[in-house]
């Protein structure tokens, strides 16, 4: 624990969270009933994105052995993620999304400034929660890989059945089976592409499976 109060890692966490909550803002301005002032929702993201990215920093690098930034991440793997995350945006765009967006459209963005809104939220907040943080957490608790990404990756089912039971229409269980396979698949290439290529890699592979919503409204005003 010691870790998370050494001045080079809060420093660190500290400058991550300011721009996760700058990132964030655009999405609670567009939340058309925030259930709180927004203000407050960036006070709170803030001061929780600072602890999850303490977790991110104190704690990824020595116990996964892989850094947290490649800035230059090989040509293989850069490869790899570009392929399946066009690949896997494909699948999803016309097998997942079409019956999806009849029982949750809310989660489609309408215009391109929505579009930007969820996927600046999506790279800062939900990456970080759903995978950088409890990796790294968990890496530190059980110090054993296989076990913290499958931990990790069962987070992100979880997470996400229990936003589909929220639904105020009842999903049908073969899409619901079909999310949280997907959900699955794309939770293990996630921590795969992390320990390859860090935060930047994820990143881009998440742009490129989000870009696919862009064709819903291409060529709209």
């Amino acid at each position: 624990m010691r870790r998370l109060a050494q001045p080079d890692v809060l420093k660190k966490a500290s400058i991550a969270a300011l721009v996760t909550a700058a990132a964030s803002y655009p999405r609670f301005v567009l939340w058309l009933n925030p259930s709180a002032p927004i203000w407050f929702l960036e006070v709170m993201i803030f001061l929780c994105s600072i602890v999850l990215w303490g977790f991110v920093f104190a704690w990824h690098e020595p116990y996964a052995r892989r850094p947290v930034w490649t800035i230059k991440p090989d040509a293989n793997s850069f490869i790899a993620a570009t392929v399946v995350g066009v690949f896997i945006a494909v699948i999803f765009f016309l097998f997942v999304d079409p019956s999806l967006r009849r029982h949750a459209p809310d989660e489609f963005p309408s215009d391109l400034q929505h579009w930007f809104a969820f996927v600046l939220f999506d790279l800062l907040f939900n990456q970080l929660f759903l995978l950088f943080a409890p990796f790294a957490w968990l890496m530190r608790l059980f110090q054993n890989r296989r076990v913290a990404t499958f931990l990790t990756v069962l987070l992100g089912v979880v997470v996400v059945n229990l936003k589909a039971q929220s639904y105020s229409t009842p999903m049908p269980w073969m899409l619901l089976a079909a999310i949280l396979a997907g959900r699955i698949i794309t939770g293990f290439l996630a921590v795969a592409f992390y320990l390859r290529g860090g935060v930047l890699l994820v990143w881009w592979w998440t742009l490129l499976f989000e870009s696919r919503l862009l064709l819903d409204f291409a060529g709209h005003p």
